[in-house]
């Protein structure tokens, strides 16, 4: 095979939400066809396979948290629930023809590059292995449930779960409730439960800013208009693009502009709650967008039901019987629900990605997780991700990013097969150049004004969120440049 020979090399991506779905469709349509995409669960979805908690949503919408080159037209809502979006991403599966490439229960362990093949070898917890000439992962940055460290966690008699691993055998009709965390995922199942428990006692860290979810369902004649009109359908989903990238400038040059939000969270709160002490308790004191930013219409009301009690002090242990705050005050439940969130800052754990020199990505990522352009890491040749540092999003939707992604990917596979057999690799000076400008461009940020946040790893970098516009990642991303990269042969040395 000559060099100037089209070379059709073999992909694997790791995951199959709106990341890994939307890779493989892509890749197929630009002509990559050799893909395997490895799914640890035995259901494509993602998030959105694993959040099945009552009441689950997305705070993006619907025509907007959705690929641009398959619109769903017939949206039953505004904001679109678990079970649909889940619906929609089997749709595309189907579609497309994905299937066929999806091995599911496919947990993966481990990946190695091989330097005297360029190929990267893949193992999973049941044992099998895949060689690849490219590695894509597509893992998300929520898909790993954080439970916090509190002693006594396994003294407890009653039920335990997570919010993402919800518990649907367990009947929380009349039963006591401890919920921990006031996050994204308890301003959706709390008031979903409410009416059924006995009692909650909901455990707060810190509150969240919570606006009201302009939401709605929309009429059969809108959903009509949307398919026949297609025209209307793509400016109806422009116009939600850009009233929500315009919220950019709030959150990372602006700040104040979103006093604004949060002066129309504390009329809505003040509304909503009666109780004083409640009321003085579900107030943020941090700067509005530091932490993310909740939507919700039933929060508030469900915080104000007499049998829903806000405990602001800090938990001491948990015993067979219930929880005791560090007051000393113990209060019994029959099942505790974790609303903790997710380890967002450990990208690709517990995964162990062995690179060029033997290098692990572990070690590489010691002192935060750095990325070209969130989807390169020097020292690992082949290896792509999508969704990786830095690249999410406080204002838009995630899947404006991800096409990004998908289109830089692409490309760099089409400069890839002009090589056949070679190792692409980012070069260690344009990687740390770029990963300066970003952390620059964090500086003054809403993320920045000193609280703690998901978005900030151990060390108190912020490793998640991409600090400007959309359309301006887009620009960044729209092709590779070859000079970003070196291109070598297998080493037969090895």
């Amino acid at each position: 095979m000559t060099r100037h020979q089209q070379w059709n090399p073999s992909v694997i991506i790791i995951g199959t939400g709106f990341g890994g779905i939307g890779m493989a469709i892509q890749l197929k349509q630009a002509g990559f066809d050799q893909v395997t995409l490895l799914e640890k669960a035995s259901r494509v979805g993602g998030t959105w396979r694993d959040n099945t908690y009552p009441g689950a949503a997305c705070d993006v919408q619907s025509h907007l948290y959705s690929y641009s080159f398959e619109p769903k037209h017939d949206w039953s809502r505004k904001f679109g629930a678990q079970r649909e979006i889940q619906a929609y991403m089997e749709h595309c599966v189907e579609k497309y023809g994905i299937g066929p490439h999806i091995r599911f229960n496919q947990s993966v362990t481990t990946a190695s590059f091989d330097r005297s093949h360029n190929q990267w070898t893949v193992n999973t917890e049941s044992g099998d292995t895949y060689t690849a000439n490219v590695l894509i992962t597509a893992t998300g940055q929520l898909n790993r449930p954080a439970i916090p460290d509190i002693p006594g966690l396994e003294s407890f008699k009653g039920v335990m779960f997570h919010s993402a691993r919800w518990n649907h055998e367990y009947d929380l009709s009349g039963k006591r409730v401890a919920v921990i965390g006031t996050g994204a995922s308890a301003i959706q199942f709390v008031p979903a439960i409410v009416p059924n428990v006995a009692k909650l006692d909901l455990y707060q860290r810190s509150a969240a800013w919570v606006l009201p979810k302009p939401d709605r369902e929309f009429s059969d004649t809108e959903q009509a208009l949307f398919k026949k009109l297609p025209l209307w359908d793509r400016a109806y989903r422009s116009l939600i693009y850009l009233k929500n990238e315009t919220r950019a400038l709030a959150f990372t040059r602006f700040n104040k502009l979103l006093d604004i939000f949060a002066q129309q969270a504390i009329k809505e709160a003040k509304a909503r709650v009666t109780d004083p002490e409640k009321l003085e308790h579900i107030i943020p004191e941090y700067q509005i967008g530091c932490k993310r930013i909740l939507i919700s219409n039933d929060w508030y009301p469900a915080i104000n039901q007499p049998h829903v009690s806000l405990i602001t002090d800090g938990i001491g242990r948990v015993n067979a019987s219930g929880v005791e705050t560090v007051d000393g005050q113990h209060r019994e439940a029959d099942v505790i629900i974790f609303a903790t969130g997710f380890r967002a800052s450990e990208f690709l754990s517990p995964l162990q990605i062995t690179g060029r020199d033997g290098n692990s990505l572990n070690d590489a990522w010691a002192n935060g997780a750095k990325a070209f352009k969130g989807i390169t890491v020097s020292g690992f040749p082949n290896l792509f991700m999508v969704y990786g540092p830095n690249t999410n999003l406080a204002h838009n939707s995630i899947l404006y990013m991800l096409e990004s992604q998908f289109r830089y990917v692409i490309s760099a596979l089409k400069a890839l097969a002009r090589y056949p057999d070679a190792a692409m690799d980012v070069r260690e000076d344009r990687q740390s150049r770029y990963c300066q400008v970003v952390q620059h461009g964090l500086d003054g940020t809403v993320w920045d004004t000193g609280c703690t946040s998901w978005y900030l790893d151990a060390q108190g970098r912020n490793t998640v969120n991409w600090p400007g516009f959309t359309f301006s990642y887009r620009f960044a991303t729209r092709s590779v440049d070859t000079a970003d990269y070196t291109f070598s042969d297998p080493d037969v040395s090895h």
